[in-house]
Formats: C-alpha cells, structure tokens, sequence
C-alpha cells in the first residue's frame, strides 16, 4: 500500500483562506470535507486488508506447524531406518565370519573326500587287478583251519562294510558341502537385499525431508513477507487516520479563520473610504520555533496531531512511538531539538527523507529522529546546535500528509523502537 492518498486542495490555501472570496472559501472547505471522506473510505479498505493478511499469515503458521510435524516424523522414520541398516550391516558381518569358517569346513570335507578318493581309487586298482571278489573267496579257501577261515570271513566282511562306509561317508560329506554352500550364499545374498532396501528407504526419505526443509524455508520466507506487508499496511492505515485528524484540525482552523475575515472585512465596511485589506493573507509562515531556554527545544511548529503511547485506530488499540507535528505550507523548517552530532541522515522506505542526531545531556545519551522531511540540510558527523536547521517538514515515506514525525530514544536507536520514551518528558510542548 504505497500510494499516497492525492488532496484535492493545499491545506496551507485553507489557512490562508482571507485571500480568497467567500464561494472560494466555501469550495475548499468542500473540498476537505470530501477528501476526509476519501481518508476514511480508505482506512476502511486498508484495515480490512490488514485482517486479510493476518489471516493469510495464520494460515501459513499452520502450515509450518503441520510442515515441522511432518519433518519430526521423517526423522523418526530415518533414524528407524538407519538403525535397521546397521543392524543388517552386523548381520551381514556375522555371515561373512560365517563364511569365513565354512571355508575352513569346505577345505576339511574336501580333503577327507579327497582322502577317500585316493583310498577308494586304490582299492579300485586292487580288485582290478585281483579279479574283483574272487580274491576275497581265495582269502577265505586259503584258511587253513576252521578258525582260520572265521578270522578270514569277518576281516573279508570288516573291509566290505569299511568299503560301504567310505561310499557312504563320501555321499554324506558331498551333501553336506553342497548343502552349506546353498545356505551360506542364500542367507547372504537376503542379507544383501534387504539392506539395499533399506539404503534405498533411506535415500527416499532424505530427499523426502530436504524437500520438506524446503517447503518449510519457503513458508517462513513468506510468512516473512507476509508480516512486512502487513506492517505497512498498518502503517498505511495509521497515517490515513493522522491525515483524517490533520483534515479535521484543519477544517476547525478554516472555519476559525473564516470568521476572523468576516469580522475584520465587516470592521473594514464600517471604517472610512477605504478598500480594506483585511483579504490580504500571504503564504503561511515558515518561522522556525523559538529556542526555548535549557538543553531542549521543539523541534518545529505546527499542531500536534498524535502523541507518544497508545493510539487507537478504528477501534484497535496500536502503539506510537513518537510525537506528529504537522503544519501546511511551504518550507516549515525542522530543527535540531538539542545539540549534538549527526549519526545518520539517509532516505527510509518507512521514514522518508530522515535524520537522526546523538546527544550527551548531563552523562545520559539520547538519540532524536526527524522524519518524512522533504529534504534535509545536515550530513553525517555534522555537529549541530540547539535550534539549528536541519531540513524542512515533508510528506516523504510513509506518509500521508505534511508533518514531522518526532522520536526521542534514552540511549540508541533499534529497529524494536525499545529505548523511546515520551518527548514530553524532556521538551515542554
């Protein structure tokens, strides 16, 4: 809300109303009327956009709620996962030392099957060579006595079932290999997959969280943006209502005026053969204040349209940190309300055209502001006297109507505004 309300007429023209007949007269107080109409109309428009962007603004304080809610379960949900990931990467260990054994137990069954290859071979070669079972039955017949033959019998029987044995160890052990490898390389190959998975969940779940924080830094860069506009709104709106009230103060002084002239110009009628000059006004005067005596002085003329503390604007109670002295006409000069240096005179989106001066009064430091000048005549570092001219009163930032905006801080200035006190309080009004 950067548009500046336009004022059909100069307010300066209604002070100086004697220079004018009396329909002129009776036109500009029309006029004010009209624009006074204008300022409210526009207060009403502008507070129902600043309760449109509160509720924006709540709506998107939900959304981080739900948005932060939704990355503590991610969170969770990953560091869940990363303890499964460990616990699989343990199991997978294990199996590898599982592995590892086996391999020593493949190298053992190997070389006993090894071992019972070469023995098997041998006795292969025997019976080939002694005619197979034929040489058992010469074992047997060549016994020669009975007990002989029985001692024969059972040691022919003895390496037959020793040969059966061998074959079935052999069979067994083969088994057993094959059996043990299969298991081993299937418990590692599952082991394998499911912490693929799981390393596959985790990276779903990262991206998931960083286009959570994403969002979520994206939502309180509006929410950002959001309380800014809703600030110059407010600011917005409090200036049209100082506006309205400088309209108003001003309507009464026309009207105050206008009765003074008709006084003066009926005086004028009464007197001898002569024009009057009662309708002479001239331009409003742009006399600086009197420099009052102490450390302080008031730091322009004009009518004190706000003061400092609580303000209320449209039924909503807000806070003033400052003083509005608003005067019309041309070149109203500002001046420094006590001696001091210059720490800043700059352009402000929000204060215009602005100085502000630092000053040591008996051991206490105080910083005073001058803002929505039209132009200023100080520099940065500039030291200045009680009374002296820095600039001239303006409508320049946000600001809605020609006046000096007036702060006074015991100590520095801070953007929270948490040193101002009341300038009445050190300058008498």
């Amino acid at each position: 809300m950067k548009n500046k309300p336009l004022i059909a007429l100069s307010l300066a023209g209604v002070l100086t109303v004697g220079s004018f007949p009396s329909n002129s007269f009776a036109q500009s107080m029309n006029s004010l009327k009209q624009e006074q109409n204008k300022l409210e109309e526009e207060q009403n428009e502008v507070e129902g956009s600043i309760d449109q962007k509160q509720a924006e603004i709540d709506k998107n304080l939900a959304k981080q709620k739900d948005m932060q809610a939704e990355i503590v379960k991610i969170d969770a949900e990953i560091d869940k996962n990363l303890g499964e990931i460990q616990k699989k990467a343990a199991e997978i260990e294990e199996t590898n030392i599982e592995i590892d054994k086996l391999k020593e137990e493949i190298k053992e069954i190997e070389k006993k099957i090894a071992e019972r290859n070469e023995l098997l071979e041998e006795r292969a070669r025997t019976v080939q060579q002694q005619g197979g079972s034929a040489s058992y039955l010469d074992v047997v017949l060549g016994a020669k006595s009975f007990s002989d033959f029985i001692s024969r019998i059972t040691a022919v029987n003895t390496i037959m079932d020793a040969d059966k044995n061998i074959l079935a160890d052999q069979k067994r052990d083969q088994e057993l290999l094959e059996k043990k490898k299969k298991e081993v390389e299937e418990k590692l190959e599952s082991l394998e997959a499911a912490k693929n998975k799981l390393e596959d969940l985790k990276a779903s779940l990262d991206s998931q969280k960083a286009e959570k924080d994403r969002l979520l830094a994206q939502l309180e860069t509006e929410h950002s943006s959001l309380e800014e506009e809703k600030e110059e709104l407010e600011e917005h709106a409090h200036a049209l209502y100082e506006m309205s009230k400088a309209v108003e103060t001003e309507i009464i002084a026309a009207e105050r005026e206008a009765q003074r002239i008709a006084r003066e110009q009926a005086e004028a009628t009464a007197a001898s053969n002569t024009s009057g000059s009662s309708s002479s006004g001239g331009s409003s005067s742009a006399a600086a204040p009197a420099v009052s005596s102490g450390s302080w002085t008031k730091p322009a003329s004009g009518i004190i349209t706000t003061n400092f503390g609580l303000d209320v604007l449209n039924g909503k109670t807000r806070y003033h940190y400052g003083m509005d002295i608003a005067k019309s006409g041309s070149g109203v000069p500002i001046v420094a309300a006590a001696d001091g240096v210059v720490s800043q005179a700059k352009w402000s989106n929000s204060y215009g055209n602005v100085v502000f001066i630092s000053h040591n009064i008996n051991g206490q430091t105080y910083t005073t502001v001058y803002a929505h000048m039209s132009s200023y005549a100080v520099s940065n570092l500039q030291t200045v006297k009680k009374g002296q001219k820095i600039g001239v009163m303006g409508n320049t930032g946000y600001s809605f109507g020609q006046h000096l905006h007036f702060e006074v801080h015991a100590g520095g200035w801070n953007g929270s505004k948490s040193n101002a006190i009341n300038p009445r309080s050190v300058i008498n009004f």
